[in-house]
């Protein structure tokens, strides 16, 4: 029946302890996605629990402070004996790890130059984009493949009903910034409501940005003053150029970030690394 995933990345604290990012919202995640795909959930406690011990069995892979963090991949899969269209027999839940530093091989915090894709779209309304799902991902890399050949870091994709308005990147929720404006493209079934995004969003509120959710237009994006993408791999990351039918945007100084990307940047990490008091709660010691 396929499989249904979602992303964590434990790291070692200024503290020297090794600390989970919300694992509740992404048990969430995997709950409303376990609904959309007719499989059981798993319950929260069971999922944190699962990806504590993987942590704690694994603590020698937890880089130092700084250095990366350990990649964990909880997977809720289907099985059994049915060859028709019907919900799985019987059901795995399987969570393994692994060492990682940056997503992309610039580095962290290394602005990446994306091209927008053109002719090929991620999801469509009413489909299965808003679903953490492994069948989301094998799509994508016809694209994203390409783009990566002619220099490019990684591919945006637009909404399929006009080609206007940002979608998201392949792996990754994306933000544009004019003056102290935040936009990204609202939560309407077809990109994945992402905990990075969910949690910058909240940050930047919190640090007097407006932040809106809706539709992004492609005009709009080569319009602002700067853009960034976020996830749990990529965490958040400065865009340095968007390509549009063969014509590159510049944003900012060239291989630096822009100014709210770095302060944004500033305030997930330090949270993620006990470097500043966390009041919204985020934070789970593990070891």
């Amino acid at each position: 029946m396929g499989s249904l995933s979602l992303r964590g990345s434990p790291q070692r604290s200024v503290k020297d302890r090794i600390v989970l990012f919300r694992p509740d919202a992404n048990a969430e995640r995997m709950q409303n996605g376990a609904d959309r795909l007719s499989m059981p959930r798993v319950p929260t406690d069971m999922f944190v629990d699962a990806v504590k011990s993987i942590v704690k069995a694994n603590e020698e892979y937890v880089p130092p402070y700084g250095r990366g963090s350990l990649y964990i991949r909880p997977l809720l899969m289907g099985s059994g004996p049915i060859l028709g269209l019907g919900p799985a027999p019987s059901y795995t839940f399987v969570v393994f790890c692994a060492a990682v530093g940056a997503y992309f091989k610039g580095g962290q915090l290394t602005p990446i130059d994306l091209v927008v894709e053109e002719y090929f779209h991620r999801a469509a309304p009413g489909g299965m984009g808003g679903t953490k799902a492994a069948g989301n991902y094998s799509p994508v890399l016809k694209t994203q493949l390409a783009a990566k050949k002619s220099g490019f870091a990684d591919v945006v994709y637009l909404d399929a009903k006009s080609d206007t308005y940002l979608e998201e990147v392949s792996s990754c929720n994306i933000f544009t910034v004019k003056g102290k404006t935040i936009r990204t493209p609202g939560l309407q079934g077809t990109i994945l409501p992402g905990v990075t995004r969910r949690s910058v969003i909240e940050l930047a509120r919190q640090r007097g940005y407006t932040v809106e959710e809706g539709s992004v237009s492609i005009h709009e994006a080569l319009e602002a003053d700067e853009i960034f993408t976020t996830g749990t791999a990529v965490v958040l990351t400065p865009v340095g150029s968007l390509t549009y039918k063969g014509n590159r945007k510049q944003f900012g100084e060239l291989g630096k970030p822009g100014a709210v990307a770095q302060e944004l940047y500033d305030a997930l990490t330090s949270l993620k690394q006990e470097r500043s008091e966390d009041t919204n709660g985020w934070v789970v010691p593990v070891v």
